[in-house]
């Protein structure tokens, strides 16, 4: 698959990385499809590293098939994140992980997923 180039402008800024190989026309979507996530499912954040994001989610069902289907889908365009989903003890979280130079990406997300969950 081709690698697109993406200008960094605008409200997506940071978020949509340049190594980002989904095509330019489907980016929004995707940007749109973590924004429902956040804001209909997201209860906190936390900077458990400095290269990994935990967000705690509402424990139900169709949340957690929700995030481990949006997770599976970025992976295959943005194989640098790692995504870890967790039932425990009545609890659900999606941990989000990238490499070091990709920390800009996962500041950006955490910081969207931060203003969705107020």
């Amino acid at each position: 698959m081709e690698t697109i180039e993406v200008e960094e402008t605008g409200p997506d800024a940071g978020w949509v990385p340049q190594v980002c190989t989904l095509p330019t026309v489907e980016q929004p979507l995707r940007v749109a499809q973590f924004d429902a996530l956040f804001a209909e499912a997201v209860t906190g954040v936390e900077r458990v590293g400095p290269d990994r994001v935990r967000l705690a989610l509402r424990a139900e069902p169709g949340v957690a098939g929700r995030a481990a289907e949006l997770a599976a889908a970025e992976t295959t365009c943005c194989s640098f994140f790692t995504f870890q989903l967790a039932a425990s003890g009545g609890e659900l979280t999606l941990d989000i992980e990238v490499p070091g130079r990709h920390v800009e990406v996962l500041d950006a997300l955490a910081a969207r997923a931060s203003a969705a969950a107020r």
